[in-house]
C-alpha cells in the first residue's frame, strides 16, 4: 500500500488554536464599559412610523408630548429610558 493518505488535508484548525479572528491581542480592555453602564433602550419602529419620525431625535419629542399631555412628565425619565416607578 501507499503511504499517501486518500483524504484531503483539513482547512480547519487544530481543536486547540484559536481561529485567526478571534485573536483579541489588538483590542482595548473596557473601550466601551461607561457607555455600557449608561445603559441602552432599542426600539424598533414600525416602517409606517419611521416613515413620520425619521431621527431618535423627533420620536423623542413627540413621546415627551405625548406624557405630558397625559398627565406625565419628561422628568419622571430615568436616564437609562426607562419611567420611574
Amino acid at each position: 500500500m501507499s503511504d499517501m493518505s486518500t483524504k484531503k488535508a483539513s482547512k480547519k484548525p487544530a481543536a486547540d488554536q484559536m481561529r485567526d479572528e478571534y485573536d483579541l491581542r489588538g483590542g482595548a480592555r473596557g473601550k466601551f464599559f461607561a457607555e455600557y453602564q449608561q445603559g441602552t433602550n432599542l426600539v424598533l419602529l414600525e416602517p409606517d412610523v419611521a416613515k413620520a419620525f425619521r431621527t431618535s431625535d423627533a420620536v423623542n419629542r413627540a413621546l415627551r408630548e405625548y406624557l405630558t399631555e397625559r398627565g406625565g412628565t419628561h422628568k419622571a425619565l430615568k436616564r437609562s429610558g426607562g419611567l420611574t416607578r
